[in-house]
């Protein structure tokens, strides 16, 4: 049975060094990854700690990326659990910038993660 994490503990693990997000109420642990994401580490720092899933659907991620997904794979979110809200510097900042900027990174990292995942 996948160990279950409330949304406050996964909130907690929104540093540099100890990175986890939510993908359709599964928690990943993306610490490892997110200095290798095609798209860069700022797209995936800006959902640490979080909810990641609309994000994640939106930019379409290819099959080979799926099943990356599913090697960090570290559990399950208790969705009875009180949501809480987890600010980041770079939310913050980015959020100055308008959603304009946000889609058009979305985009390339969209093709980032096509481009890494086909050349392994």
């Amino acid at each position: 049975m996948p160990k279950v994490y409330s949304y406050q503990e996964v909130a907690e693990h929104n540093g540099p060094e100890n990175f986890w997000i939510i993908i359709d109420d599964k928690v990943y642990d993306v610490s490892k990854f997110k200095d290798e994401h095609p798209g860069g580490d700022e797209i995936i720092m800006d959902l640490g700690g979080q909810d990641a899933t609309e994000s994640f659907v939106d930019i379409g991620h290819s099959d080979e990326a799926l099943r990356l997904l599913k090697g960090l794979y570290i559990g399950d979110v208790d969705k009875t659990s009180e949501r809480v809200s987890v600010e980041t510097t770079s939310t913050s900042e980015n959020q100055s910038k308008g959603s304009g900027t946000l889609v058009v990174i979305l985009a390339i990292l969209m093709l980032g993660v096509a481009y890494y995942l086909l050349n392994e």
